[in-house]
């Protein structure tokens, strides 16, 4: 029995067995709610083909998220013969059933998948399957990565030990002249050929363990930014001071091998970096880089603090003065981070919070409220009469409420005041919210050149413990700026503590590079009596670790198809994470996102609705959760339905967590094979084997000599004791050639079948390939190298199709989540011609993948089976399939219509013009399949036009082409909006959004239906088919009735608005731990060296002296 169809947009009536054209006129009609096929059939209706032709489409679709393909086929009939087939529903399904036995046949034929098979089910006697235990796994990797990060605090703390000890022996000296290596200089020469100044022979060479750059691992060098002069007195002392760091650079590197970037950053402003390298200027031939802003410094340099800044906006302030203030307040926000908290006030005849929202309060200072408070700055305006005491008391009554209720940073509070004068008696303020215990610091900025006000704004600061500096110029601002904290630094330099700090994730400038790093930094201090309560802060010091270093240590083998390890920071952010997505295009430039680094945990678990993984994360604590979850799969496009179980603790000594998630079905076992290292090795030396290169099966990264190698050599050379120093997971390579073995005779039964292939009835078939769990991958290809179809299949130009450090490929993936038995039919990447891949994959105790595609055509097909399943467990063994063109899906369609017999029907080659094929085909397919489900993307880029506020990029149309058409869900998940990024309109930018968009999920359970589409003034019938074994749905129907009165159904991703709750989105403060240590205050500083009278600046005066010179 058939159920009746249903829709919304139209009108379909359910065609029943052997009912007459009569009886079909004279149906009724419901109008009902949307669901399968509906729209499907609507919109692939619309097309006005001449009625005696008969319209045929295979529809992939997939469990996992239909965006696959309609392979429209086009065949002649007789008038009135197309109804007289519709209503004959065991001839349609007669067809279906004939063609899903062809593309089984060769499939299995090809692939070898039942040879495989048997090879496997041979050896099963002798497998051992280990249970995972999840808890004791990320216990054990965590313990892992804390010895790796211990070994880099301990190659810091040498660093600091040897630069106070350096700094304690160093007598100044105001006339010092001493030559160091200036980064920007060196190598430089005149126009005599001589070397120039700072600027000596410093020898580069390439290196692969630092991103290939050009650099001396000998020595370090120096850089310093464009408004620092490179031979002021305190430069060059500290220079000649630091030059002690280099022996302990290098012999920190030898300790440790897998040690990247060393460096010292400066109080006076400059950096020191091993290993040396050219530092180059930007496109305006600045360098902007001063090390002193860097997050890593600021952390180790100040702790928690929480900061009300005001600012003067009386008319007074107009002009010079204002740019000079606003430059100030966002010199102020760039010196804070993730752990500080901030608002502003702006004052004149009364007091305002320059957002409304954050009235009364304090926020996190994260980047997304940095910026907002930068743009809220650039738009204060100048006007009335300042009264600076209704400020004051505002701002101690935040900072005090946020005190008592154990609120924001509870560790430093300062307020920094920003005014070209101050008259009125605020003795009176202070008395009553801040003395005598003076909990608040108070930093005074006087703007402007007039010194008529100075007194009394320095003693505002000298009286709160804080710091007064008069700022001129736009150029004395960063200097002025970083004085407030070398004063919070005082109680923490008096005292000695040390404290070691990690930062959030970053990208490495330095380096220009675009890998995620995190550092590890501390402080460095002035032992030196004398100083003792003045608390001089010499700099900082710092290691990177790449983030992915840390991944290394949970191997991708141990957590299963679906598996992942993520790592997130004490302010619930990502540190690393499988769908982090911390780049955008710009053109043809990758760049980081503005808010990259400040993804939170829940933007990415986002069906954590509770936040119970959030909460425990940062709470430190070590357990378990299970989440069912949709987990969205190549580039978006597809969305897996999974149970993860998390398992999570902390990384002892660093404010991090990790999290291990294993897939249920995939993640609780691990199979063990058991052969010969001499069995195994043979067989590894095979020419159709490799290794996943991205995996550790040995590690090669440290000794110089092993960075060349391959995985595969590095194995074979472990073996053979040709490396006897050599590390490697023995587990793994046990794996390995287990596995090798086992695949073995795929290499002989490819061969013959290549040799003995009929070019007449099966040409078309291209490539034959396996995957294991292992990472071990086969392949032999049938044609010619230079005639497949899709060159990038397989090779690192096409990552989703080989093992990565971050994920199995997406055919042994996609496999792994469908029935057993069953072919997946999809569309791969578009190769360089343009064109696009169609991937087949299907499951029966085993898998395999293949891949067509027609030059007939503009798209080339991979299709992969996959699963094999042991009998204590389901467990995916391997993966195997072959890669063949779409002509001979075709051929083989055509082969079997006419073993079952089709009347009367021709085939017929139909030239469809691309506009006949319009772009609702497509979304009205998705609604074929339901449920419709909602996904979220919180880290897409939406487009801001010119002078516009808010509005989301429209998504890519539907491509469409002859014969295959591609519905691409990427351009609204995965490439955030980046391939049409050159192509904005020159005043359009992109910044970060949250997006919502559909995925249509197809319903096994629906095999057949059939029906009639109200069209107005005619009806068209249908009748739909699934094929067996496969993702394909036959939909056989006339052309007779023309439907294009349907509207498309639009499958955007719509930016979501917060509009009403934008105020409370803003106030919330989601779950931190604060950082363990805090140095507020200590009894010995001296409060006294609060500032003096301003003076003319390097950086001003180095700003005046190119004018000086164009004047002459």
């Amino acid at each position: 029995m058939i159920s009746k169809t249903k829709c919304a947009t139209f009108t379909l009536t359910p065609l029943k067995l052997g009912e007459t054209d009569s009886t079909l006129s004279q149906q009724a009609v419901a109008k009902t709610s949307r669901s399968p096929c509906c729209y499907l059939l609507a919109s692939v209706l619309r097309l006005n083909i001449q009625d005696h032709h008969l319209l045929l489409l295979l529809l992939l679709v997939s469990q996992a998220g239909w965006r696959e393909s309609v392979i429209i086929l086009t065949v002649e009939a007789q008038r009135n013969m197309g109804s007289f087939i519709l209503r004959k529903m065991e001839l349609v399904k007669s067809w279906a059933d004939a063609f899903g036995e062809e593309l089984y046949s060769i499939v299995t034929k090809y692939s070898g998948s039942l040879l495989l098979q048997k090879k496997y089910k041979d050896v099963e006697p002798t497998l051992k399957i280990k249970e995972v235990d999840g808890l004791e796994l990320v216990k054990k990797f965590s313990e892992q990565m804390e010895s790796m990060l211990r070994r880099k605090v301990e190659a810091v703390e040498r660093l600091v030990e040897a630069a106070e000890d350096a700094d304690l022996n160093h007598e100044y000296n105001s006339s010092l002249e001493f030559d160091y290596y200036n980064s920007l200089l060196i190598n430089e020469k005149d126009e005599n050929d001589n070397y120039v100044e700072l600027g000596d022979e410093f020898i580069l060479e390439p290196n692969e363990h630092f991103n290939n750059l050009l650099v001396n691992t000998t020595y370090s060098d120096i850089q310093l930014p464009t408004n620092v002069y490179n031979k002021d007195p305190d430069i060059l002392n500290g220079v000649y001071m630091s030059e002690a760091l280099n022996p302990i650079f290098v012999d920190n590197f030898e300790r440790d091998p897998t040690l990247t970037w060393q460096y010292f950053g400066s109080s006076t402003g400059f950096f020191r970096l091993y290993p040396g390298i050219k530092w180059l200027p930007d496109e305006n031939g600045v360098i902007s880089f001063d090390c002193r802003n860097r997050g890593w410094y600021i952390q180790a340099a100040t702790s928690p603090k929480d900061i009300v800044i005001i600012v003067d906006v009386s008319g007074s302030m107009k002009g010079l003065r204002m740019t000079i203030a606003k430059h100030t307040i966002i010199t102020i926000l760039d010196t804070l981070g993730e752990n500080d908290f901030v608002n502003i006030i702006a004052y004149n005849d009364y007091v305002h919070f320059i957002e409304p929202c954050f009235k009364g309060i304090l926020v996190q200072a994260d980047r997304d409220n940095r910026e907002h408070f930068k743009q809220l700055v650039d738009e204060l305006q100048a006007k009335g009469v300042g009264t600076v005491n209704k400020a004051l008391t505002e701002s101690f009554k935040i900072l005090r409420e946020f005190r008592d209720a154990g609120q924001g940073g509870l560790c430093n509070q300062a307020i920094m005041l920003i005014t070209d004068g101050a008259v009125e008696d605020y003795e009176a303020v202070f008395e009553k919210y801040n003395w005598p215990d003076r909990k608040v610091r108070v930093f005074t900025y006087l703007i402007g050149r007039e010194v008529t006000f100075a007194p009394n704004v320095k003693w505002i600061a000298c009286n709160n413990k804080g710091y007064y500096t008069q700022i001129s110029t736009l150029a004395d601002v960063q200097e002025n700026v970083m004085e407030y904290l070398h004063v919070l630094s005082r109680p923490m330099v008096i005292n000695h503590d040390h404290d070691i700090i990690w930062t959030e994730a970053y990208m490495d400038s330095a380096a220009q590079s675009l890998l995620l790093m995190t550092t590890v930094a501390m402080p460095v201090f002035s032992k030196k009596n004398e100083t003792r309560s003045h608390g001089i802060l010499l700099g900082v010091v710092g290691s990177d670790v790449p983030l992915r270093e840390l991944l290394k240590l949970a191997p991708r083998y141990k957590l299963g198809v679906h598996g992942y390890a993520f790592l997130n920071t004490n302010n619930g952010y990502i540190l690393s994470h499988p769908d982090l997505r911390p780049l955008y295009k710009e053109g043809k430039k990758l760049k980081p996102k503005p808010n990259y680094n400040s993804v939170d945990l829940s933007e990415v678990e986002w069906e954590d609705q509770d936040e119970i993984l959030r909460t425990a994360m940062i709470n430190g604590e070590t357990g378990y959760l299970s989440m069912d979850v949709k987990v969205p799969v190549d580039k978006g496009k597809r969305v897996l339905f999974l149970t993860n179980d998390y398992f999570f603790t902390d990384i002892s000594g660093t404010p991090f967590s990790l999290g291990v998630v294993l897939s249920r079905g995939h993640g609780e076992y691990i199979l063990l094979g058991n052969t010969s290292v001499e069995e195994g090795l043979h067989d590894l030396l095979q020419p159709d084997l490799s290794l996943a290169n991205e995996w550790i099966y040995c590690i090669t990264d440290i000794d110089p000599d092993h960075r060349k190698l391959s995985q595969l050599e590095a194995v074979i050379r472990f073996l053979t004791g040709e490396e006897p120093d050599l590390e490697c997971d023995e587990e793994l390579v046990q794996e390995v050639l287990f596995d090798a073995v086992v695949t073995a005779p795929m290499e002989a039964y490819w061969t013959t079948l290549a040799l003995n292939m009929s070019m007449e009835t099966e040409a078309g078939v291209e490539m034959a390939f396996l995957g294991t769990r292992a990472g071990l991958m086969r392949s032999a290809l049938y044609v010619g190298s230079e005639k497949l179809s899709n060159r990038k299949f397989l090779t690192r130009k096409d990552k989703e199709s080989i093992f990565t450090m971050d994920h199995f490929p997406l055919w042994y993936r996609r496999a792994a989540e469908h029935p057993p038995g069953s072919f997946i039919y999809s569309i791969v990447s578009e190769d360089d011609s343009g064109n696009l891949s169609l991937n087949t994959r299907g499951e029966k105790r085993k898998v395999f993948t293949y891949s067509f595609q027609c030059h007939a055509y503009p798209n080339p097909f991979i299709a992969t089976l996959a699963q094999w399943e042991l009998l204590r467990s389901s467990l995916m063994a391997f993966a195997v399939g072959v890669q063949i063109k779409l002509e001979l899906l075709q051929r083989k369609f055509w082969m079997a219509m006419q073993q079952v017999g089709a009347p009367a029907i021709t085939q017929r080659q139909f030239n469809l013009p691309r506009r006949w094929l319009h772009c609702s085909i497509l979304t009205a397919c998705l609604s074929c399949f339901d449920p419709r489900v909602t996904m979220y993307d919180y880290q897409a880029m939406c487009k801001i036009p010119y002078h516009h506020h808010s509005g989301a990029r429209p998504l890519l149309s539907v491509c469409i082409s002859l014969f295959l058409l591609e519905f691409n869900m990427s351009s609204f998940w995965h490439s955030d909006n980046l391939a049409d990024a050159h192509k904005h309109k020159k005043h359009d930018t992109l910044q970060p959004c949250d997006t919502e968009y559909p995925v249509f999920v197809y319903e096994p359970a629906i095999k057949e239906t059939n029906g009639l589409i109200e069209c107005g003034d005619c009806q068209k019938m249908f009748v739909a088919q699934q094929i067996a074994s496969s993702n394909l749905l036959l939909l056989v129907t006339d052309a007779a009735c023309d439907c294009n009165i349907f509207p498309p159904v639009l499958l955007d991703a719509k930016e979501v608005k917060y509009i009403l709750l934008l105020c409370d989105r803003m106030r919330s403060q989601k779950l931190r731990r604060r950082p363990d240590t805090c140095h507020a205050f200590h009894p010995e500083e001296n409060a006294q060296d609060c500032g003096g009278a301003a003076e003319l600046s390097v950086s001003l005066t180095l700003l005046l002296l190119p004018l000086a010179l164009l004047l002459r």
